[in-house]
């Protein structure tokens, strides 16, 4: 599939039922556009079977609970949804987007109680999220602008406002050469990337920020438990950015990410070494076995 994402054949599901692509689509007055109301989801289907689709169809529905949204569907009903997509579009490898938000109603302003909460799933076939930097490493930039303090905003909720300071931020990366760009905290410690968490290694140990100030992404959970598993130590903690100089690996983890290893982020440089090697290996087998 190819060309502009409004210009495509296919299917969305929408509101319940399957319509055409390019007839998916809203009222300039929605809610979600003009106050970010929305939450969303990103998955990937590997061999016709979504990666732990049903925890993220549960946390699209608690995304949705923190931003004072009911969802209109259960996770077994957006389970179906998912998998109704995936069907008439003929895919078995594929990302799954599913969105919640509030739409255009009777209100037009910060308070929209009274309008109806939407939900869509659109699946498409894409590649490496970094592209070579799979294998070769990739570079971050630092951001300029910082994860913000749980007690301003939901940070536990995948939400459309929390990525206008990703975009940004990866624009900026891009615009230096760079794949990505790394978030330090309001604290000043080391958060994530933009749309992927990040992890580091250290004479065979991982370390990785503290997921208690933005988003504990699944796969970072999967990551941590199959690390555990295979008796690596895994330190999850606060990390502050000059420790950077003494790591020798460092690898990122996301649905679209899966594990890609980072060769450099600023001034600093990793090897791509054998404990990320191994790690991505290991999830390769895991989501399509």
């Amino acid at each position: 599939m190819a060309g502009a994402y409004d210009d495509r054949d296919g299917k969305i599901w929408m509101d319940g039922k399957l319509v055409d692509w390019r007839d998916a689509n809203v009222h300039i007055l929605t809610h979600g556009l003009h106050y970010a109301s929305s939450v969303f989801e990103g998955e990937r289907c590997y061999s016709g079977k979504i990666f732990k689709g049903h925890e993220h169809s549960l946390r699209l529905i608690e995304s949705a609970r923190l931003l004072d949204m009911t969802s209109p569907y259960t996770a077994e009903e957006i389970d179906a949804a998912k998998e109704a997509v995936l069907k008439a579009n003929g895919f078995t490898d594929a990302y799954v987007r599913a969105v919640m938000w509030r739409g255009s109603g009777e209100d037009m302003g910060v308070s929209a109680a009274r309008n109806p909460v939407r939900m869509a799933v659109a699946a498409w076939e894409w590649g490496n999220y970094y592209g070579d930097a799979k294998w070769q490493g990739a570079k971050l930039d630092i951001a300029k602008w910082k994860r913000p303090s749980p007690e301003t905003i939901p940070t536990a909720a995948k939400a459309a406002g929390l990525y206008m300071i990703c975009t940004m931020s990866k624009h900026a990366a891009e615009a230096k050469g760079c794949s990505d760009a790394l978030f330090m905290d309001w604290e000043g410690y080391v958060a994530e990337a933009t749309g992927a968490n990040v992890f580091f290694v250290k004479d065979g140990e991982v370390h990785t920020p503290l997921a208690d100030r933005f988003l504990n992404g699944i796969t970072r959970q999967t990551i941590v438990q199959m690390l555990k598993d295979k008796g690596v130590v895994v330190h999850e903690r606060r990390i502050k950015p000059e420790e950077l100089d003494g790591f020798q690996e460092c690898f990122l983890t996301g649905t679209a990410a899966e594990v890609t290893p980072v060769g450099q982020i600023g001034d600093w440089h990793f090897q791509v070494g054998q404990t990320t090697r191994d790690i991505a290996a290991d999830y390769e087998k895991l989501v399509r076995a």
